[in-house]
C-alpha cells in the first residue's frame, strides 16, 4: 500500500513541475550557489543575495551535496551572481530534488505503520492520510520547500519512539534539529518523555534517580545529542555568533506576510480595526499608521493602535503554554501515544504564540496528529477539525488564479477521504446533523470555511474592493481560521490534561479479563 500511494502521489508531483512556485524556489537557488561557490567559512556571512542563508549547517550541507548535481541540468544556476535566475533545467531540478527525497518521507510513513498494532487501519488509512497529506503536496511541490524530507526524518524519529528505541529516536531528532532549527519546539517533549521514560525508569524514588542505570542512561543519551551537534557546528566553530544570528533573526516582524492563523493573526486584526475606527473618528493616533507584515526580510514590525509585541513577550507566552503539557506528561505512563499527543500540544502551542509564525507550521502539529487519529476517537475527531482548517489556511501561498481548482481539490478530495475513513472507523462516535466525530458547531464552523471561500474569490471582486481593501481577503482568512486553530488547541489540550494516559482498547481488555 504504501509503495502503491507513493508512486501515485510522485505521479501528481510530477504534474505540478511547472506550476507557479514562490520566492523559496529563488531562496533554495541561492543557497546551492552560495555552498558551491564559497568556502564554508564565508555561507553564513554572504549578502549577494537578499535571501541569506538561515537554516543550521546540516542543512546547508544538504545544499551543498545537491549543487553537486545541478551542473547536470544547468551550472548558471550555482552562479552566486545571478539573482533571481531561472530556467526550464533549473526548475525541472529543483523540482525533481525535492520528489526525490521525499522518499525520506515515504520511509518515515513506512516504519511508523510497522511500530504500529496490525490492523486495516494501520496497513490503509493511515498510509495514505499520511503520504497524500494535501497540505505538503501545497507547500512543497508548488509554493516549494523540502519538508517532505524534514517531516519523514521525524517519522523516522516518532517510529523508533513507538518501538522503544529511544536512543534512535533522539538521534533522528538531534538530526531533524540540525536540519531545521523550528522543530525546537518540539524539543521539551522529547526532553521530557525521555527523560522520565529512558533516563528515570520505574517508579520515581531517591533510589531511582540516584542509581547507576540512570546516570548510565543520561551519559548515554546526552553524548548522542552533544556528538551530533559537534559534528555539525565543529566546522564553523570560528563563527558561530554570526550563525546564531541568521537563525533567531529577532528583528523580523511578528507575523509571516501571510499571517498564521493564530493569536497574532487575531491581534492583527484587532488593531487594523482599531486604526479603521480612528480613521473614522478622527482620533489623533500619534504614531505611524502604516504597520507593515514582513515577507521574511529583516525589518521591524509596529502596530498602529495596540501595543506592538516584542519577542520576549511570544517567548514567555510559549513557555507558559507549554509548561502544564510537560508537568502532565512527566507524570503520564510511558505509553507513546501520550508522548505523541504532547508533541502535538508543543507544535500547536509554538504556533499559537510564537515569533514570525510561518503558515506552513501548522503541519508540525497535523502530521503527528495523523498518526494519533487511528487510535482514539478524540484524536480523529481534533485531526478532522485542525487539517481542514489548517490546511484550508495555506491557501494564500497559492494565490494565482490559475491555481485555485488545484488547491481546492487538493483540499477537498484530501478532506472527503479523511471524513470517510474515520466515519468507518468511529462509527459510534456520530452525531446528527453533524459531520463525522464532530458536533453541530464544529460542523457550521467548518462549513464556513465555504463562505470565507467565496467572499475572497466572488464578493471581494465583486464589489471592486480589491484596491480600498486588499488586505480584506487575508485578514478575514487568517483571523477565521485562527479561531479554529485556537479552538482545536485548547480542547485537546484539556482532553490531555484530563487524560489518564491508558488508552482504551486497555482498558475495555482489562474490563472484559475482570469480567
Amino acid at each position: 500500500m504504501i509503495a502503491t500511494v507513493t508512486i501515485l502521489t510522485s505521479c501528481v508531483k510530477l504534474l505540478l513541475i511547472p506550476a507557479y512556485y514562490s520566492t523559496d524556489f529563488e531562496v533554495h537557488r541561492n543557497w546551492l550557489a552560495v555552498t558551491h561557490s564559497l568556502p564554508i567559512k564565508k555561507w553564513y556571512f554572504d549578502e549577494t543575495s537578499p535571501w541569506t542563508l538561515d537554516y543550521p549547517p546540516l542543512f546547508a550541507w544538504f545544499e551543498y551535496l545537491l549543487s553537486h548535481v545541478a551542473p547536470f541540468f544547468d551550472k548558471n544556476m550555482l552562479d552566486l551572481h545571478r539573482l533571481n535566475y531561472t530556467s526550464d533545467n533549473t526548475v525541472l531540478f529543483q523540482r525533481l530534488s525535492v520528489i526525490i527525497t521525499d522518499l525520506i518521507y515515504s520511509l518515515g510513513v513506512y516504519l511508523c505503520c510497522s511500530a504500529l498494532k496490525k490492523s486495516w487501519k494501520k496497513d490503509v488509512v493511515l498510509p495514505i492520510l499520511l503520504l497524500a497529506n494535501c497540505g505538503l503536496i501545497m507547500v512543497d511541490h508548488i509554493h516549494f520547500q523540502y519538508n517532505g524530507m524534514l517531516y519523514g526524518i521525524l517519522l523516522i524519529s516518532i517510529a523508533y519512539m513507538l518501538q522503544g528505541k529511544h536512543i534512535l529516536s533522539a538521534f533522528w531528532f538531534t538530526v531533524l534539529l540540525n536540519l531545521k532549527h523550528i522543530y525546537i519546539y518540539m524539543a521539551p517533549a522529547y526532553f521530557v518523555y525521555l527523560l522520565r521514560h529512558y533516563c528515570l525508569r520505574g517508579p520515581l524514588t531517591l533510589k531511582t534517580v540516584t542509581s547507576k542505570n540512570t546516570f548510565k542512561n543520561l551519559a548515554l543519551l546526552g553524548s548522542v545529542v552533544v556528538s551530533v551537534f559537534i559534528a555539525t557546528y565543529l566546522p564553523f566553530w570560528d563563527h558561530l555568533p554570526q550563525i546564531v544570528s541568521r537563525l533567531f533573526p529577532f528583528k523580523r516582524g511578528l507575523s509571516h506576510a501571510y499571517w498564521a492563523p493564530n493569536v497574532w493573526a487575531l491581534y492583527n486584526t484587532a488593531d487594523k480595526i482599531a486604526l479603521l475606527a480612528a480613521k473614522i473618528l478622527n482620533f489623533n493616533i500619534g504614531k505611524s499608521t502604516t504597520a507593515t507584515m514582513t515577507g521574511g526580510l529583516v525589518q521591524e514590525y509596529e502596530h498602529s493602535i495596540l501595543p506592538s509585541i516584542h519577542p520576549i513577550i511570544t517567548i514567555l507566552l510559549t513557555v507558559i503554554f507549554t509548561l502544564p503539557a510537560m508537568v502532565k506528561l512527566f507524570n503520564l505512563n510511558r505509553q507513546p501515544s501520550n508522548f505523541l499527543r504532547c508533541l502535538v500540544i508543543c507544535a500547536l502551542s509554538s504556533f499559537l504564540f510564537g515569533w514570525h509564525v510561518h503558515e506552513k507550521a501548522i503541519l508540525m502539529a497535523i502530521i503527528p496528529l495523523t498518526i494519533l487519529s487511528i487510535m482514539e476517537t478524540v484524536d480523529g475527531k481534533t485531526f478532522l477539525f485542525l487539517s481542514t482548517v489548517g490546511h484550508y489556511s495555506l491557501f494564500p501561498l497559492l494565490f494565482p488564479p490559475y491555481l485555485l481548482l488545484i488547491k481546492v481539490l487538493l483540499l477537498l478530495l484530501y478532506t472527503v477521504y479523511a471524513f470517510h475513513s474515520l466515519y468507518k472507523m468511529y462509527p459510534l462516535a456520530i452525531c446528527r446533523f453533524s459531520l463525522p466525530l464532530l458536533n453541530p458547531a464544529e460542523s457550521i464552523y467548518l462549513l464556513g470555511l465555504a463562505a470565507v471561500f467565496l467572499y475572497e474569490n466572488v464578493v471581494h471582486p465583486a464589489l471592486g474592493l480589491q484596491n480600498k481593501f486588499p488586505f480584506l481577503p487575508l485578514m478575514l482568512t487568517s483571523a477565521y481560521c485562527s479561531l479554529g486553530v485556537i479552538y482545536a488547541w485548547a480542547t485537546y489540550y484539556v482532553y490531555f490534561l484530563k487524560s489518564d494516559g491508558v488508552p482504551t482498547r486497555l482498558k475495555n481488555d482489562k474490563g472484559n479479563k475482570t469480567d
